[in-house]
């Protein structure tokens, strides 16, 4: 049985999703925790009603980033894990943090990478005129959004559309793809150890 450790920072609804997912579909692998830097993130008490066990690793309690990173690392090691899912954590790690996980850490990002790493990028979308909007599942590196894409998915950009009304379109697309890309590599996991 695998472990995958959850990091958010807000609601979670990604992190709803694969929990969700996991279930449903009786993954070979358990959520063992989710882990948030932010001790008010909603994401929390879904966990915690699931039996998932929760952490919280204030950043704000921390001087520097390596700091923080080192005490998040601590809490992630004690369950083990054989994926990180990065699912709306909002702290850029440091490149000693990403390269402990090599491999085994994924994010998902509201752009059709390469496109548009960084923050607001429903806006850039609409500002730059663009005729599709998508997201990305992609292996952290050390280099912002520009791991090694596991999928994508694509949606139009309709006539009116506003950051929030894409946002909210795509979000509803991105509860499909990451479950869909983590089973998947839950399962290029397992026939690797087989």
């Amino acid at each position: 049985m695998q472990n995958i450790v959850i990091l958010i920072s807000g609601g979670g609804s990604n992190m709803a999703a694969i929990v969700r997912a996991a279930s449903a579909q009786q993954w070979p692998a358990r959520i063992a925790a989710v882990i948030s830097n932010n001790p008010d993130a909603g994401g929390l008490k879904f966990a915690a009603e699931h039996g998932i066990a929760t952490v919280v690793v204030p950043n704000k309690q921390y001087a520097s980033r390596a700091l923080f990173d080192a005490a998040l690392r601590e809490a992630i090691d004690r369950f083990a894990p054989d994926l990180v899912v990065l699912a709306g954590f909002m702290r850029i790690l440091t490149a000693p943090f990403v390269s402990h996980y090599a491999g085994r850490m994924l994010n998902i990002h509201p752009s059709l990478l390469p496109k548009y790493p960084g923050l607001h990028t429903h806006r850039q979308v609409l500002a730059a005129g663009d005729a599709k909007h998508g997201a990305t599942v992609h292996i952290v590196t050390a280099e912002l959004d520009h791991g090694p894409m596991l999928g994508q998915v694509e949606i139009d950009v309709l006539p009116g559309d506003t950051e929030s009304s894409l946002a909210a379109r795509l979000l509803a697309e991105e509860h499909q793809l990451y479950p869909r890309v983590i089973r998947a590599q839950i399962e290029r996991n397992a026939a690797a150890a087989a």
